[in-house]
């Protein structure tokens, strides 16, 4: 059989050994298009270097492209159709792609077809002379931009000064997504409600109470939904705004899990978005008995992989692959090791020094004695955490950890195991010492 010349937008070797190890990889060669590094590292995201020298180098080609991926968020997810564009290769329209990933534009969407399931929400220009006096949504309210990604410059207000806190903030980050996402918006068809809200707005939307978070993985083929997983996302650290794991399988009703399957067709067929696969982010509040749709993604999460290999027996980068290439998805299930498997986010709750990252022996020693765990850093010894670049606007993120397990009770224990494992210090930063009150006079 020959080999199918594959492209992967963002390629890095964490995720080119998963693809490596799907089961028909010997029937795929894989050719990078950039970098993780090129295309995330910078003050700035390339965007018009990433179209112009990307299609480029897909010309230049000696031979035959069957396909463009990649299972990055922005910008990678937003520029796939157009560099798929010139050689008629499957997948989605921008404008479908854009009326998931456009925040504002999606919720637009999302109302019409699922209103019940959308929080009230407006556009904000945080460039506006007075922002507040635009505001349509009562406090309190979350606030983030457009495009952004892992919840950049997302906060959550209460009152009038946290709002004016939060603008201020997002004055000075905003350009980092909003300017290389209007050059993508550049080369969509927009409606005009829509045009007027570039990638540097912000939208506000209603609070949805606490209940379960989740995400459904799943594509569209031919215009038919399918979601062949659900994942649980728990949430930690003030205004619970951080994800600290991903768990799966779901330990949501089945019941409930139908209706989100439920609402994932209705809205992904109204977008008109075929061909890719995509992650929907839901709430269900338990007390009411509400689902609430938070997000869509027109992705995998590459976050989910490890889960569905050690679970279902396959990374799902295999859908992406399938996909890519025309083909319908055929994803395994219960075929993997573990009952249950959750990724990890280990956090830090203050600015600090990396005093000790583990050495690449270590943390090898580490994940040979616990079969079924694999430790990523996020972080190197000596840097600052307020350096790390597209954190949540509460914690810094430093390491992940992917456990196998056969059930819950398991795998939190399998954890704590490799917290008391993992060399990883901090310096806190020095606070200066209050200055002495002053006597009272007499």
């Amino acid at each position: 059989m020959e080999q199918r010349n594959i492209f992967i937008v963002g390629i890095d070797d964490f995720h080119l050994a998963q693809l490596q190890a799907l089961p028909d990889a010997r029937h795929y060669r894989f050719h990078s298009l950039f970098t993780r590094e090129e295309l995330k590292s910078g003050d700035r995201f390339p965007v018009a270097r990433l179209l112009q020298d990307g299609r480029e180098q897909l010309r230049r080609f000696g031979g035959r492209i069957d396909a463009i991926v990649g299972y990055w968020d922005f910008p990678v997810s937003t520029v796939l159709p157009i560099l798929r564009q010139p050689f008629q290769l499957p997948g989605p329209t921008l404008e479908s792609v854009l009326r998931c990933e456009h925040k504002y534009w999606s919720r637009l969407e999302q109302a019409r077809v699922a209103p019940e399931h959308v929080p009230p929400f407006c556009a904000v220009d945080p460039f506006h002379t007075d922002p507040l006096s635009t505001l349509t949504v009562e406090f309190p309210f979350w606030i983030k931009p457009v495009k952004a990604v892992l919840s950049y410059l997302g906060f959550r207000v209460r009152n009038h000064v946290e709002f004016q806190l939060a603008i201020a903030q997002i004055r000075r980050g905003i350009h980092r997504f909003g300017d290389p996402f209007n050059l993508i918006l550049g080369f969509a068809d927009l409606p005009p409600e829509v045009a007027i809200v570039d990638g540097n707005h912000c939208i506000a939307e209603g609070l949805i109470s606490a209940g379960h978070q989740c995400t459904l993985e799943g594509y569209v083929y031919q215009g038919r939904v399918e979601v062949y997983g659900v994942v649980d996302s728990l949430r930690e650290g003030p205004a619970q705004s951080s994800f600290s794991r991903y768990q799966y399988p779901s330990r949501l009703p089945p019941p409930v899990q139908a209706r989100m399957s439920g609402l994932a067709d209705r809205v992904m067929r109204h977008i008109g978005y075929d061909c890719a696969p995509f992650n929907m982010e839901l709430y269900w509040e338990e007390n009411s008995d509400r689902i609430w749709l938070l997000e869509i993604n027109t992705r995998i999460s590459r976050s989910h992989a490890p889960l569905f290999q050690m679970v279902d027996g396959r990374y799902h980068h295999q859908v992406m692959i399938d996909l890519g290439l025309g083909s319908k998805p055929a994803m395994p299930s219960c075929e993997g090791p573990y009952g249950c498997a959750a990724k990890f986010m280990m956090r830090h709750y203050e600015d600090a020094t990396v005093q000790r990252v583990p050495t690449a022996q270590e943390i090898q020693t580490i994940e040979a004695d616990m079969p079924g765990v694999i430790i990523e850093l996020g972080v190197d010894q000596g840097i600052q955490l307020s350096s790390l670049r597209d954190q949540d606007s509460y914690t810094y993120e430093v390491a992940t950890v992917f456990i196998g397990a056969r059930d819950n009770a398991e795998l939190e224990a399998r954890y704590a195991q490799v917290l008391r494992s993992l060399p990883l210090e901090f310096a806190e930063p020095v606070r200066p010492e209050p200055p002495p009150a002053a006597a009272p006079s007499r």
